[in-house]
Order: structure tokens, then sequence, then C-alpha cells
């Protein structure tokens, strides 16, 4: 059985970050949730069972805190491009969807919000 894609799913994964243009927004972090889709290289026999020889995820959850926690953002575009470039470090992200979404700035919408695709 030929594998022809692995995909690693980080979904809705809610921080707070200080972002926005809007005079509502300054300096009032708010809830961002950030999904990030990446594909990534894997042994196609499925038959290593190792951490050590797959991309550990949990790195992208930590670094997005990190970078949340260290610098305020005015665009969502900003914010995901930043991400983008974190993960285009992994030699082995083939592709990586970035999505965030702000889900408390209007009460008539369920959230506004912004995605970039990277393809290496």
């Amino acid at each position: 059985m030929p594998i022809t894609n692995a995909r690693i799913l980080l979904e809705n994964f809610a921080v707070v970050a200080d972002i926005g243009i809007h005079d509502f927004e300054r300096g009032k972090p708010q809830r961002v949730l950030v999904s990030v889709e990446m594909d990534v290289d894997v042994d196609p026999t499925g038959a290593a069972d190792s951490i050590e020889r797959v991309l550990d995820y949990d790195f992208v959850r930590t670094e997005i805190l990190e970078l949340v926690a260290r610098r305020r953002f005015n665009l969502q575009e900003t914010l995901c491009h930043a991400i983008v470039q974190m993960i285009a470090e992994r030699p082995v992200v083939r592709r990586a969807r970035v999505t965030t979404r702000k889900p408390d700035v209007y009460e008539d919408c369920e959230a506004v919000g912004f995605s970039l695709l990277y393809e290496r």
C-alpha cells in the first residue's frame, strides 16, 4: 500500500494574543484560534513507531505560545507569516497551511480570520 501523503494537524489551538488594529483591541489581549496543517515526510512503511523517526508536533504548539507571548501583532497576516516562517525551518515539512481566527471581535459573526499556504 503506497503512502502518498502524511499530514499533522493542530486545530483551533486557543491562545491569548495582543493583536488588532482597532482601538477597542489595542492593549486588550484576545483569543486567537490557530490551526496548522503540515504535510510532512514520513517512513512509508509505518514500521518506525518512534518519535525520533517523525516530526514531533509539540514544537509547533510550544513555539506559537512563545511567539504570542513575546510580541504584539497588528494583523493576523503578520502572525500567520511568523508561524509559517517557524514551520518552514523544519526540513521535513513540505507544505503547511496556517489559519488564524479571532472569534470575539464581532458579535454578529463566528470569527474573522486569515490563512496562508506555504509550499517548499
